[in-house]
Parts: C-alpha cells; sequence; structure tokens
C-alpha cells in the first residue's frame, strides 16, 4: 500500500534530501522549501528513516483539506480513526505550523486538534489518552497555508540528526544532517582527503567517517526511539532485515585520510570525546593546532570549516583582523586544495581576499548563511 510522506531538512539541502528519498524507494519525490515529499510503502519509510543523512524528520500524511475556521480543522482531525493508529496508553503533543494562516491563534489550534484526538479515542474506546509536551511518544502535527489544512503523524521520534555519536557538545553547534550535506555539496567522497580545522565538537568527522564507513545513520539509535515503532502497524521483521542488511553493507578500515584540529584544547577534547562514544577514535587523526601556522595534511584534497563568526565568537574587529590572515594562511599553506567555509557573515569573501567560486544559501537554524568554495591556487587567483 502507497503512503504519502514528506521529509524535512535545513533550508537549502532540498535537492539532496530529494536524492535520499528516491534511494530509500520513494517515488513520485518533489521537492519543496524546507522538504521533500514522495510516495511509499512502510519499507520505504523504514530506510528513510534509517538512511538518509539530510532528513530531520519524516511525516506520514494522515488527511488534508480546505478551512477557514477552527471548527473545520477541527472536524479534519476527528474524522481520522486514531484508535486504529496508535494505542491510547501513549501519550501525545500536537505541533502546529502555519504560512499565511488567517486564523490568529496558533494554541488554540492546537488545543482544538488536541481536543480532537481524544474526542475521536473516547467515542471509540471510552479513554482518551494523555498529553506530554516534554518527550511526546506520538508527535501528530498540522500545518497551514491560506487555504489548506494537513494532518501528519511523525514517524521518526526525536529528529534524525540527533545519531546518538555526540557525548560532548559546545555553544552554537551544527546539526549533523547540515554537516552532511555541506560534505555533498562540497563534492567530497571518501577517497578525499579532508580535513576541518575549526572542528568545534567535530560535526563534520563524525560525518565524513560514517560516509567513508557506510554506516546507516539510523543504526546508532536505540531500539524503540523511533517513531513508527509506537504505531500499530509496526512491522518489527522488516525493520530487523532493513537494519541487519545496513549493518552487513558497513565496511571495515583501520585508518581514514580524515584530520581534525583546532586551537582550542577544549575543542579538540571534545572532539575526541565525541569520537571515542561513537567508537572512531582509532580511525582519524586530531591534534590541537592554530589554522594561521599549521600546514596540510597532504598535497590536496578537501578543507571544510564552519569558522567563527558574529553569532558564535568572536566580535566585528577581531573578525575583520582574522578573515585576511585566513586567507594568507590558506594561500602559503593550501596550495591545491579545495576549501569550504559556511559563514553568516557577508564581509567573508570579500575580506579573506581570494576569489570566491561558490556561493550555495544554507540556513544554520535560523540563521541564514552561505557556503563559500574557493580553490587554492599557488600565487595569486585574480585576473591583471
Amino acid at each position: 500500500m502507497k503512503h504519502q510522506f514528506f521529509a524535512s531538512c535545513p533550508r537549502g539541502l532540498e535537492e539532496l534530501l530529494g536524492e535520499d528519498l528516491a534511494a530509500a524507494g520513494g517515488r513520485q519525490v518533489k521537492t519543496l522549501p524546507g522538504g521533500a515529499a514522495c510516495t511509499g510503502d512502510w519499507a520505504t519509510a523504514y530506510r528513510i528513516n534509517l538512511e538518509s543523512r539530510i532528513a530531520t524528520r519524516l511525516l506520514w500524511r494522515l488527511a488534508y483539506g480546505d478551512y477557514r475556521t477552527e471548527a473545520d480543522i477541527y472536524r479534519l482531525a476527528y474524522n481520522i480513526n486514531w484508535s486504529k493508529l496508535f494505542s491510547v496508553e501513549r501519550n501525545i503533543r500536537v505541533y502546529v505550523t502555519a504560512i499565511r494562516s488567517p486564523l490568529k491563534s496558533l494554541e488554540f489550534i492546537t488545543l482544538k486538534v488536541k481536543d480532537a484526538v481524544c474526542d475521536r479515542f473516547r467515542a471509540d474506546t471510552d479513554r482518551r489518552p494523555s498529553v506530554n509536551t516534554r518527550n511526546p511518544e506520538i508527535r501528530i502535527h498540522l500545518f497551514l497555508t491560506d487555504t489548506q489544512a494537513t494532518i501528519y503523524l511523525d514517524t521518526s521520534g526525536e529528529p534524525l540528526y540527533q545519531r546518538g555519536h555526540k557525548a560532548a557538545k559546545i555553544e552554537a553547534p551544527l546539526k549533523e544532517n547540515l554537516a552532511a550535506g555541506i560534505l555533498r555539496l562540497a563534492g567530497w567522497t571518501p577517497e578525499q582527503t579532508l580535513l576541518d580545522p575549526m572542528c568545534g565538537s567535530g560535526t563534520f568527522l563524525l560525518e565524513a567517517v560514517q560516509m567513508s564507513l557506510d554506516d546507516a545513520p539510523g543504526l546508532s539509535r536505540e531500539a524503540g526511539d523511533f517513531g513508527f515503532e509506537r504505531l500499530l502497524n509496526f512491522d518489527p521483521t522488516l525493520w530487523r532485515d532493513l537494519q541487519r542488511a545496513a549493518a552487513e553493507r558497513r565496511r571495515e578500515t583501520k585508518t581514514l585520510p580524515i584530520f581534525g584540529s583546532d586551537i582550542s584544547a577544549d575543542a579538540v577534547a571534545r572532539t575526541q570525546q565525541n569520537l571515542a562514544h561513537a567508537g572512531f577514535e582509532k580511525l582519524i587523526e586530531i591534534e590541537r593546532a592554530d589554522l594561521l601556522r599549521r600546514s596540510a595534511p597532504a598535497d590536496n584534497g578537501s578543507l571544510i570549516s564552519n569558522p567563527p563568526y558574529g553569532e558564535r565568537l568572536g566580535n566585528e574587529d577581531e573578525l575583520a583582523a582574522f578573515y585576511p590572515l585566513l586567507g594568507d594562511a590558506l594561500k602559503k599553506n593550501f596550495a591545491g586544495w579545495r576549501t569550504w567555509f559556511l559563514s553568516a557573515d557577508v564581509r567573508f569573501p570579500k575580506l579573506v581576499g581570494l576569489r570566491v567560486g561558490r556561493k550555495t544559501p544554507l540556513f544554520n537554524g535560523p540563521l541564514e548563511c552561505r557556503l563559500y568554495g574557493i580553490d587554492i591556487v599557488a600565487g595569486s587567483a585574480r585576473p591583471k
């Protein structure tokens, strides 16, 4: 049986997400702002949750229709046979997202959908589920446009970028699915040398190791973590078969051409802790080093990093002084390398003093950024 699904992702990665959905068996894949839609069976849904490095969560579409008032949305939610989808013992939470909706209170709409679910359960079973706003077992999503309402059931549970690898975090972390998307946008492949010289908590490095090992990101999550495991139609045999196939596909190696460094001893320690927690600490090389002074670990490769900018570290003057030094260090020590920097600082391409070959708009959470691609060549790349 075919179902309708919508997967969300960081804005700017929609095309990559569409590739993930198709690779998992999704049909009629269509990219949309903030995500991609597809049709598929439950094997497809399980694979997307297990395999996609880009998706934030996968939603199962239950109902949609036109609306004008809160009563229309209540009826849409009430007409769903909820007791056939999950047990009344499961606790729930309703999430509402709206674009140009004429309704004035999203809080009131959230309450109306919750009432509709509970009223339908009470009509069918004489019982109602409880509400848990902090750690719900069942997540119900309502999406409103100016005229249409769509109700989804979340199949992912916790966001899919939570791989289960990070034991230590730092301020302003980069989400794992955004890091994976940047690696793909940069054209990096596991055969190439990779360096993150401002590694923070090691997000780029962790994602690169998983990609090199063909390690499905969902394998590291604990049993029962996925939302679909709490639904009445959950097929544990199919799920175990898909997990087993992914685990058997995983490659083994002793070392990888992946390197990380940071000027901060605390960041290096956190990265090492996270790599050890994931079981990757012996595969790659981590050291404390200043990017402005360190040498390249190979004659060529990809340097990919999320450097400090106004929202994270430093003030305007410090950053304005740092960027030209960064440009000089790249020209001196990384000739032959392709470099990529994610930054929200619009001054970056001018102050770094190097020709930017590519600018890709991306969002790090609500923060609008650009992924700047710079090929480092010997001498000057500027036209005379």
